[in-house]
């Protein structure tokens, strides 16, 4: 085997903490000790075989099975294999003759583009802080900034912000039974199999208790022209937010309802967003909820469980439909689920009030209106949701 050096010093060690600020970059959660983690494994395993490398440095960088394909990709990507193996280590650094070919995940591709310089130069090492989390005053600005207001570099980070906040749902009892230390019922046959250890004496009395289990939830997204900037980055926050969810439905309305639940299936969120934009065919055009909402009493009316679900209505309630229409199919839905929160970004305007005919009509229907157009705002909805749905 040929010597292939210290993989903690020179031109494979600079190579591995480059591709940790990519992965980084990426939304993966990358930090100086898995850098070093990676480091040492490239140097136990050698680079004579590249499965061997990714295999290792996958072990030790990627933490969620959502982020192994991202991972995948961006590695293959960034370490180009050599004909020969002895140069590898000379030849680690992106190729930059010819053209790469176009990623499938835009994670990658914004990960794998030409970084700005900063104060007229290359980022240093000592600075590989600053790519990943800015500064302290730039977090505070973005998490109050309005989604609306955003830049494309802002919107794109605050994106990959919004998919780590955390959505508890509510959860309710079930009829079914699970051993329990609180339960009224007692749990009779690991009562007596722990007797049986104690000559069939019954020191200990096992119990049952009701299981629990997070409200079943139906998501209507708004992907209107007005809704534009809002719908790409609620849909990644609520397919992140959600994913351990059982009983998780999802739809897109704006002039027709589009069902988006097997798109949200999939574990990657970057895939998710590809697989929602191909289905929704009338985005950034008119609302119209009182048609979709016919939609969906006509052929997912399975997807509302025994009055438990809990249905979050994402819309700046401009509908273009007719009240009527509306009024008849919110009092249908409202009769049919547990609680209806109305997520509105227009509630980030001091004084608004909900005028327009569909917004009168949705306002009164609603068991509640919860502003949903920034970070903070987002972070504060767990509890929101708590605090409505125990009135």
């Amino acid at each position: 085997m040929a010597t292939l050096g210290d993989a903690r010093s020179g031109k494979l060690a600079d190579n591995i903490a480059g591709f940790g600020r990519a992965l980084r970059r990426a939304g993966l959660r990358v930090d100086s000790a898995r850098i070093a983690m990676a480091q040492e494994a490239a140097r136990l395993v050698g680079v004579e075989r590249k499965e061997d490398l990714g295999a290792a440095m996958e072990a030790v960088l990627v933490s969620r099975e959502q982020e192994r394909g991202v991972f995948r990709e961006l590695f293959d990507a960034y370490f180009r294999d050599p004909a020969v193996a002895h140069k590898l280590l000379s030849q680690m650094l992106p190729s930059t003759q010819g053209k790469a070919e176009p990623s499938k995940r835009p994670r990658v591709s914004e990960a794998l583009a030409p970084q700005k310089r900063f104060g007229g130069s290359e980022r240093k090492d000592q600075e590989i802080e600053f790519d990943a989390a800015m500064t302290a005053s730039d977090l505070t600005r973005l998490k109050h900034a309005d989604f609306n207001g955003l830049t494309a570099s802002e919107f794109h980070l605050v994106e990959r912000l919004a998919r780590d906040i955390a959505l508890p749902v509510p959860e309710f009892e079930q009829r079914r039974m699970r051993p329990g230390t609180r339960g009224s019922q007692l749990h009779w046959a690991r009562t007596v199999r722990h007797a049986a250890h104690t000559g069939g004496e019954l020191l200990v009395l096992r119990r049952m208790q009701r299981r629990r289990e997070p409200l079943p939830l139906v998501v209507l997204v708004d992907v209107s022209g007005s809704m534009e900037r809002y719908a790409r980055l609620l849909l990644a926050f609520l397919h992140a937010a959600t994913r351990a969810h059982r009983r998780r439905d999802v739809f897109a309305f704006g002039t027709h309802l589009t069902d988006l639940t097997p798109a949200f299936r999939l574990a990657d969120t970057d895939a998710m967003l590809a697989a929602a934009s191909a289905a929704i065919d009338d985005f950034a055009g008119g609302t119209r909820l009182g048609g979709s909402l016919a939609t969906l009493r006509e052929r997912h009316a399975r997807r509302l469980v025994g009055r438990r679900s809990l249905v979050l209505l994402v819309s700046d309630g401009l509908d273009t439909g007719e009240p009527e229409d509306l009024e008849r199919e919110l009092d249908w839905l409202t009769h049919r689920c547990r609680r209806l929160l109305w997520l509105n970004p227009l509630l980030r305007f001091e004084g608004y009030a909900p005028l327009a005919r569909g917004a009168a009509v949705l306002h009164r229907h609603a068991h509640g209106m919860l502003a949903v157009h920034n970070l903070s705002k987002l972070e504060d909805l767990a509890r929101s949701l708590a605090d409505l749905l125990h009135d």
